[in-house]
């Protein structure tokens, strides 16, 4: 009879292990999702600030030499990612070319003017600093006009701030939706073992003895689903770049650090915190109260 009730004590106790791991698993899972598509978003908007192209266009009696001197002061400033120049000559072939005719033999002269086309980094291209780089350059007595889709880069930043802000409340979301399911999964595996705890009380022992190997349990078993769901995430992210190449999901090896490291991290404050919390409220109960 003591040797069936001690296997069902065994089986009810994997049971409960198996449950803790795969509530952990799924939930860790989801916030690697979703920290994937933070880090991407992130890389995402980055690439389509660096299109945003300022134009800078040359008079007619600045000299090749200076212009190159202009081009070589631009290529050591912070904001420059890169730069291209283009002669008054190329963009009336490229004019030409997209208007499907020669204008030049139309208006017999070449009106258009040499030029830099300037890329900036990422974090310059906002309203507010890109104007503060065209009231720059138009001090510049070399410069005739500076051009750049202003309203574009509003745009663009108005809907990465509104993008970013939503992430942002997702996350808070699934955060804390993680610690309550992570906790009640614990609470539970724990509640298996209160009668346990009381004993261990009531024989002396200290608070801090009966909790240690319980946090370590379940530190062990956060772990066993953060690897699952690193696992499952391997997978995904495999399957993804194989069939959308352009997101290079694979080859950006320092977000899927971050993302490894901030799962593994999850699992282990998370299951640390819940267990704490958990043995607490038991260590805390009256004997009688057990039973309820």
């Amino acid at each position: 009879m003591t040797n069936s009730f001690d296997s069902f004590q065994k089986r009810r106790l994997r049971s409960s292990y198996a449950s803790v791991i795969i509530s952990i698993a799924i939930v860790l899972f989801m916030i690697g999702i979703l920290g994937l598509i933070l880090l991407k978003s992130t890389k995402v908007a980055n690439h389509f600030k660096q299109e945003v192209v300022m134009s800078l266009f040359f008079k007619d009696d600045v000299t090749k030499e200076q212009i190159e001197s202009f081009r070589e002061s631009l290529t050591t400033k912070p904001y420059t990612r890169e730069l291209y120049y283009i002669s008054k000559e190329e963009a009336a072939k490229t004019y030409s070319k997209d208007l499907g005719e020669d204008f030049l033999d139309f208006l017999g002269t070449n009106p258009l003017k040499n030029g830099v086309d300037l890329y900036l980094k990422a974090d310059f291209v906002t309203p507010e600093k890109m104007e503060e780089l065209r009231k720059e350059f138009e001090k510049n007595t070399f410069i005739i006009d500076i051009s750049y889709d202003k309203p574009l880069v509003e745009q663009l930043t108005k809907n990465i701030k509104k993008i970013s802000f939503w992430l942002l409340v997702l996350s808070g979301f699934f955060a804390v939706v993680s610690v309550i399911l992570i906790n009640s999964s614990i609470r539970l595996s724990i509640y298996a073992k209160r009668f346990n705890i009381k004993t261990m009380q009531m024989v002396g022992a200290t608070k801090r003895f009966i909790r240690k190997p319980f946090i370590w349990q379940s530190i062990r078993l956060g772990f066993i689903g953060a690897l699952l769901a690193l696992i499952a995430l391997s997978v995904m992210i495999y399957y993804i770049d194989k069939n959308i190449p352009a997101l290079e999901l694979v080859k950006d090896y320092i977000s899927l650090i971050y993302l490894a490291v901030g799962i593994l991290a999850s699992a282990f404050i998370i299951s640390w915190i819940s267990t704490y919390f958990a043995t607490q409220r038991f260590l805390n109960l009256q004997t009688n109260d057990l039973y309820y």
